[in-house]
């Protein structure tokens, strides 16, 4: 049994229409995604591209209405893409948030297990 291996694809830019307000819901704004997978032992390649492909997809649909459910859907499609994927953690940022004062992003982590 050899050591799990860690795979990360970090600060993937996306546009995608994520909030609640009515501008965000029709204007795409910036969206980061960090996704880190821990790979365990087992047959076939874990992919760049196919986690790359997931992130993609979840961003790529309907507006969202938060970050949280962003990084569900990532965890939980990354998990399902490979039974060699025991962990998963995801963090997801939104640069330009409205809040009054100044802010770099806002950012959820959501971490599951196989």
């Amino acid at each position: 049994m050899t050591a799990p291996v860690e795979i990360t694809l970090q600060a993937m830019r996306f546009h995608a229409l994520v909030g609640i307000l009515p501008t965000e819901r029709v204007t795409p704004q910036p969206i980061e995604v960090d996704l880190t997978v821990m790979v365990g032992d087992g047959e076939g390649v874990v992919d760049y591209r196919d986690l790359y492909a997931i992130v993609a997809g979840v961003l790529a649909g309907a507006p969202i209405d938060f970050l949280e459910q962003i990084g569900e859907r990532v965890a939980t499609s990354a998990l399902a893409h490979s039974p060699r994927v025991q962990n998963v953690r995801v963090a997801v940022r939104k640069p330009h948030v409205a809040l009054g004062g100044p802010l770099d992003y806002a950012e959820v982590v959501v971490r599951k297990h196989a």
